[in-house]
């Protein structure tokens, strides 16, 4: 006679198959999470937006293209945005700074505009010797942060809004490139002084 003739239950101890598979399921998981949190890497940058200036500016256009050919004239108000920003490299390889925008998050979304470059920031101080007290050095496209060194810096971005839209706006934030790294975003903790 075999064993089911004779009445054994052959589910008899499955119980502990199902209680060995959740243990297992539970370990497994953990140790899944150890391995990704040790692993874990920090970014290869962090920073601050120390100083935030905003200049509000009425601008006509001059009426004439690049070509030397008459044009109409154009006005709007534009929002110079000065930003004073710390940057460490708490990675183990240099880090190259490859530019900077500056988002605005407005009503319609979100306008964006790149920091200017350091001579364009420089020309802003010829152009407009009234913003002089703004002037700072300038962070330089491709500066180099050695592996735990700091760089401190100024840049200016530029938009086309009018004072109630820029008094409006829901968000700012920066976003700082760097090559062959992942981007840094800064949102400010700090007022924005107007001028």
């Amino acid at each position: 006679m075999d064993d089911a003739a004779r009445g054994e239950e052959f589910t008899k101890g499955s119980s502990h198959l199902i209680w060995t598979g959740l243990v297992a399921a539970v370990v497994v998981t953990i140790a899944v999470a150890i391995y990704v949190k040790v692993g874990e890497k920090p970014p290869a940058a962090t920073g601050q937006i120390a100083s935030l200036t905003s200049h509000l500016m009425h601008r006509e256009t001059s009426g004439v293209d690049a070509n030397g050919v008459a044009m109409p004239k154009e006005q709007f108000d534009q929002v110079l945005l000065f930003a004073h920003v710390t940057l460490h490299n708490q990675s183990k390889q240099p880090l190259f700074v490859r530019q900077t925008m500056t988002n605005v998050t407005l009503d319609d979304g979100i306008h964006t505009s790149y920091a200017a470059i350091p001579a364009d920031y420089e020309r802003i101080f010829v152009a407009y010797p009234e913003l002089a007290a703004l002037h700072g050095k300038p962070i330089i496209t491709d500066a180099a942060i050695q592996p735990g060194q700091t760089l401190e810096g100024d840049f200016v971005s530029a938009f086309r809004l009018s004072k109630p839209q820029w008094d409006g706006r829901k968000g700012l934030d920066f976003n700082v490139s760097f090559r062959y790294q992942p981007d840094l975003k800064l949102t400010p903790t700090i007022p924005i002084s107007d001028r």
